[in-house]
């Protein structure tokens, strides 16, 4: 009978996770075709046990369970499991439960865990007693039973999920979600598997997705509910399995791609902090900085745990691969075989839980011949491999909007209290990309990147409506922040390549190849791959691992007991590069208000962090390393690489319409609201607004630091002398370059255009560099080492402007320094633009004097050892002229200050007149100082401060011209 094997394998996962079930009656039951079970317990330490997450389930109860069975079509319908409410309940582990679960186990819960498996093993024993049916032959049994798990459809209604901590209520609410099998084109079908199709199909939708964020008193009561941050949600997954062959109890491959049409959040100003803790929650666990973690443990290597997803160890174990897959592939009582040490973090068991999205039950296995209880074999164990993992998440349109709350009372002394918002900024997103590709532990790749994006402001702001509705203002002027490309443009090339893409491999019923080694990688997707593709923003992370003697595992978790000489055996490499497209931001006062409100309302709370910076506590006795180990740090040490790259940056700071800073700043700070005192009904809009425009042709960050900071200063300062490099890896180095910066002055007009910019700053490159020994204090005894480094170097710098340019800069930076208290104070001559903003075409009959101040071969250094701290520099040149009309239209060069230059002829007046360049690039500098100063005082008296300043040749000289000025004062 097909009941003696389909049976327990329903019946397995049903009484491994349900509390106080009879066997027999399920199993009777199931016979019968329908199952309905009313007002179950889930069983929470299984839960717990099973998952290993950091969270304890405070509650899980399912209000209604139904299993149907189509026994009479088993081969052409499928199995179908409904769950009707399901609520869970979760909280993070404190820290006293989370050391007891880690140390003993938690032995009673192993006790409960061990009986429940056992009682469910049970009914299945019986079962496989029993003598099978003589007209069913064994693969026609094994075939069934893969066409009907493969089958599975599981429909869950009204799925609530709630995690508490602190005064944080988070609450998610699916109102249908629905997981079956699928054909080549993603519609409905009753599938399976072939030798000449080894793929499987299958589709999640969720429906009326709904996710709540609110604040509960010191009784666990919420006594305002605020707006939900995602409201009625609907989005769809697509999961793509793809076998080497038909006996492959795992995937090769596995794709599960998500697509979201439309995301709109809303996030309060009370709603922001509590939003921010669980997303640090959610970094501090990716990075497993609380969880399985002890307190005191490296930050580094802990961080270590999110770029393998896994560990190394020292000695490789047969039966190691084989734990990190899902137990049911192994053993039919896995809750007997946790050791303490197999205790996995997050990251770890959620790379171990995938492969069981597709899990087959026990029953193959036994099918197959093997007992209960019995390991598989360890070439069985070595066959299973790693699969290729691809996550996806893919949403065409997001929205983010920020909105102020205040409280409003009714008109009864006795009515609640209402909440009430306004929407201050919105967040627009198009085309977004979120892709994980790993395998194994050994290669892990994330992307990130979405085509545009685009900042307004909504409304007014505590009190200033500068966008209220009868303001009349277009669009374009709320919209002060615009980054990338229009999806309608550029297409939907954030689908390439997804299983949502028809021209994918997969949807082709092509066999998809990735690119898993990464010198291939980084020639593949470069900056200008991500920027074809997304346009905006583009990240791209990968880590790899190699090992050149094959000591790799994922079982060990503490790192610190790695031996320092297993690091050489392992070469991992970690980069991670982040691009931003071209790019216009207008810094008004609209958007600058509206800014700072979102970060001081986000710095609001009294959160604790989850981890604390472990105290620096040298060692006092520390061991040589051998030569060996020398030698193996010498030829490679593992660091974490970080580019930050913003092309074509346009950055707008107008003259500030409002400025009430010293009526805001209280107000932003939380005290009472002065919005009363302001005349904010007589605000309009400034025109023609003055501005500083500011271009950026490229700005480059880049950032490297050790993996393993701890150890490998720990082992290289013990070093009586260390070589160059050693001591180089030992540093966090920093280096910024920016190409191209130049500023000009423009004015806004009404109809919103930007008139000719006029220079102030013409373009130029700069460069910095520094760099911080990592963990000082095993550096106090050697004064030759610097703790501290920095280098800044320009090339060239110019700066030229009129008077009255010089203040229309002023008033600038008046406007925005010193707030005056009124909204309609702020007001610029208008005979002052005119003289700065001229009429294009028309050349002026009187063209003003204009001053010039360039600076070339600038070189500053900075250096700090545990002693002293020394500064010194250099300045090629230095030159200050007046631009003055001459005879004929030409422009006159009045130089006043010139350095270096030849005073040899001083004497002579022709001189005075003249401007003359260096005499060559090799000439000398005109200014060189070093200054040392001690770190402490007490060593004034006898080291002293050390000054030495070298100044070459330089003239000086006043013209008349400098006493010319025109009439004009800025209000």
């Amino acid at each position: 009978m097909l009941e003696s094997y389909v049976t327990p394998i329903l019946m397995s996962y049903v009484n491994r996770y349900i509390k106080n079930l009879k066997p027999s009656d399920l199993q009777l039951s199931l016979w019968g075709g329908d199952v309905v079970l009313s007002k179950l317990e889930l069983k929470l330490d299984v839960l717990e046990q099973e998952l290993k997450l950091p969270f304890t389930f405070l509650s899980g109860h399912i209000h209604e369970l139904r299993i149907h069975v189509p026994w009479t079509k088993l081969g052409s319908e499928p199995v179908v499991i409904t769950i009707n409410t399901m609520e869970c309940i979760l909280k993070l582990k404190d820290g006293a439960q989370q050391e007891d679960h880690e140390s003993c186990g938690s032995s009673s819960t192993n006790r409960s865990a061990t009986e429940s498996m056992k009682s469910a093993v049970k009914p299945r024993r019986v079962q496989q007693s029993a003598s099978p049916d003589p007209d069913l032959p064994p693969g026609y049994v094994q075939s069934l039973i893969r066409r009907v798990v493969n089958n599975v459809n599981i429909v869950i209604n009204n799925l609530i999920l709630k995690y508490v901590e602190d005064d944080i209520v988070l609450s998610v609410n699916i109102t249908s979600a629905e997981c079956y099998t699928v054909d080549e084109f993603w519609d409905r079908a009753f599938m399976d598997i072939s030798a000449t199709d080894l793929v499987l199909r299958k589709m999640i939708n969720f429906s009326d997705c709904t996710v709540c964020l609110d604040k509960r008193n010191a009784s666990g009561k919420i006594e305002f509910y605020q707006e939900p941050l995602l409201y009625k949600c609907s989005f769809r997954t697509r999961l793509h399995f793809t076998y080497d062959n038909l006996n492959s109890k795992m995937p090769s491959i596995i794709k599960i791609h998500t697509l979201v049409e439309s995301l709109k959040l809303s996030i309060s100003d009370q709603q922001l902090p509590m939003f921010i803790r669980i997303m640090q929650l959610g970094i501090a666990l990716y990075y497993g900085e609380i969880g399985n973690f002890k307190d005191g443990e490296s930050e580094d290597l802990i961080c270590h745990t999110k770029d393998v997803l896994g560990n190394i160890t020292g000695a490789e174990d047969e039966t190691s691969s084989v734990m990190q897959y899902p137990t049911q592939y192994i053993n039919q009582d896995p809750y007997l075989h946790h050791d303490d040490d197999q205790q996995q973090g997050w990251v770890s068991w959620a790379w171990s839980f995938v492969p069981a999205i597709v899990s087959y039950d026990d029953e193959e296995n036994d099918s197959s011949g093997i007992d209960d209880g019995t390991m598989l074999h360890p070439q069985k164990s070595q066959s299973l491999k790693d699969p290729i993992i691809s996550i996806g998440f893919y949403c065409t349109k997001a929205t983010v909007t920020f909105k102020l709350t205040e409280m409003q009372a009714e008109s009864s002394y006795y009515s609640p209290q209402k909440v009430k918002s306004k929407e201050v900024i919105c967040w627009e997103q198009e085309g977004t990309t979120v892709e994980v590709l790993m395998k194994g532990e050994l290669f892990f790749d994330c992307q990130i990147g979405f085509v545009g994006c685009q900042a307004m402001c909504l409304k007014g702001i505590m009190g200033i409506k500068d966008f209220e509705e009868n303001m009349n203002r277009s669009d374009e002027e709320a919209y002060f922040f615009n980054c990338g490309e229009n999806l309608s443009a550029k297409g939907m090339t954030y689908l390439t390549n997804s299983l949502f893409d028809y021209r994918s491999p997969e949807n082709n019923s092509i066999r998809a190849e990735f690119i898993l080694d990464a010198a291939h990688h980084k020639e593949t997707y470069t900056e200008i791959a991500g920027m074809q593709r997304f346009g905006a923003f583009y990240m791209d992370y990968l880590y790899t691992m190699e090992s050149t003697n094959g000591k790799v595992s994922g079982n060990q978790q503490d790192l610190s007991s790695v031996k320092s000489e297993d690091f050489g055996n392992v070469q991992e490499m970690s980069t991670k590069s982040l691009i931003v497209g071209p790019l216009n931001l207008r810094l008004d006062s609209s958007a600058v208000h509206r800014i700072m409100k979102m970060i001081v309302c986000a710095l609001e709370h009294e959160y604790e962090p989850y981890s604390r910076t472990k105290p620096d506590i040298v060692d006092g006795n520390r061991t040589m390393p051998s030569s060996e180990e020398v030698a193996s740090l010498e030829e490679y040490i593992p660091t974490r690489l970080t580019t930050f790259t913003v092309l074509k940056c346009t950055i707008i700071i107008p003259v500030a319409e409002f400025n009430l800073l010293d009526h805001l700043m209280p107000i932003i700070m939380g005290e009472k609201n002065l919005s009363g005192l302001l005349n904010t009904a007589s605000f309009q809009p400034l025109r023609p607004l003055p501005s500083i425009r500011i271009l950026v042709d490229k700005v480059n960050l880049e950032h490297s630091v050790p993996m393993y900071a701890e150890q490998l200063v720990h082992m290289v300062s013990s070093l009586g002398q260390p070589s160059d490099n050693l001591l180089h890896y030992c540093y966090s180095h920093c280096y910024l370059k920016i190409f191209g910066f130049q500023a000009a002055l423009t004015s806004l007009d009404s109809k919103g255009l930007y008139c000719f910019p006029v220079p102030v700053i013409p373009s130029f490159s700069t460069a910095v560099y520094g760099k911080l020994i990592k963990f000082p204090k095993y550096w106090s005894k050697r004064a030759h080492v610097p703790l501290t480094e920095c280098i800044f170097e320009l090339p060239n710098l110019t700066v030229q402007a009129t008077r009255a340019q010089t203040l229309l800069l002023q008033t600038i930076y008046q406007s925005w320094c010193h707030p005056v208290g009124n909204v309609s104070s702020v007001v610029v001559n208008e005979a002052l633009l005119n003289e700065v903003f001229q009429t294009s075409g028309v050349k002026s009959k009187n063209p003003l004097p204009t001053l010039e101040g360039s600076i070339q071969n600038v070189e500053l250094k900075y250096c700090g050892t545990s002693l002293v701290k020394c500064a010194s520099g250099t300045v090629g040149s230095i030159k200050i002229c007046a631009k003055a009309p001459g005879d004929c239209g030409k422009e006159k060069l009045i130089p006043l200050i010139q350095g270096p230059s030849d005073t040899r002829d001083l004497h002579s007046s022709k001189w005075l007149n003249e401007s003359r360049k260096p005499e060559s690039l090799l000439a000398p500098d005109l200014v060189a100082f070093t200054i040392q100063i001690p770190q402490y005082m007490d060593y004034c008296h006898n080291s002293g401060i050390v000054q030495a300043a070298v100044t070459q040749g330089r003239k000086e000289q006043e013209h008349p011209l400098l006493h010319v000025g025109i009439s004009v004062r800025a209000m």
